[in-house]
């Protein structure tokens, strides 16, 4: 065997032992960091894109943000869930909207739920987002100019929860925003009506 031959060999068999003591490497997917909280104009065209696969001729019922652990700017949530009716199957669906995987059954991203019946539901209660011109941050502010001066400082307020419920009453030709201050609107101390619409203040409740 040649000189130069050897050299060749010798090179190559230091070159796979060098490879065989390279310690494996595995790619690991970064973790998905949590979206930002998002307003409630916004949360409805995400799920009533989805909505629309399910019945084309559908449209929003009620729907309303969702507490969740952590304050978020006031008129924004982390999560939202709303309800959709069909007048030609009959049929509701309710989807919701989350930032991230949460307890509660949220799922991240637009999750659909199972369909029901809507009984007492008629068109008159249904509405197309495209009447929801006034965004839930913006109605947030009318509400809090015209809420009790101490509103802000009241227990529900106090805790974190600044509830946005969207939906249409009997009233109103239009859809409304009800910003409440309180998680739910039983413990509410005081709540604000805002037409969806045109933005306009309409009532206080307490």
């Amino acid at each position: 065997m040649g000189k130069s031959s050897l050299t060749i060999i010798l090179a190559a068999t230091a070159l796979l032992a060098g490879c065989s003591d390279t310690p494996e490497t595995t790619s690991r997917k970064p973790e998905e960091a949590a979206l930002e909280p998002l307003t409630g104009q916004s949360a409805l065209w995400k799920m009533y894109q989805s909505a629309r696969t399910w019945a084309p001729d559908v449209q929003v019922h009620t729907m309303s943000s969702v507490p969740q652990e952590g304050a978020a700017a006031p008129g924004k949530a982390s999560a939202w869930q709303a309800t959709f009716g069909s007048v030609a199957k009959g049929r509701m669906r309710l989807y919701t909207y989350s930032t991230e995987e949460a307890e509660g059954n949220l799922h991240k991203g637009v999750f659909a739920g199972l369909e029901e019946a809507m009984p007492g539901v008629g068109p008159e209660s249904l509405f197309p987002p495209a009447h929801v011109k006034v965004d839930s941050d913006a109605a947030y502010k009318t509400a809090a100019l015209r809420a009790a001066p101490d509103a802000p400082k009241k227990k529900g307020a106090a805790a974190g929860g600044i509830l946005c419920l969207l939906e249409k009453t009997k009233e109103r030709a239009n859809p409304v925003w009800r910003i409440v201050w309180g998680e739910t609107v039983a413990a509410a101390d005081v709540s604000v009506y805002v037409d969806a619409t045109t933005g306009d203040y309409l009532k206080t409740m307490h």
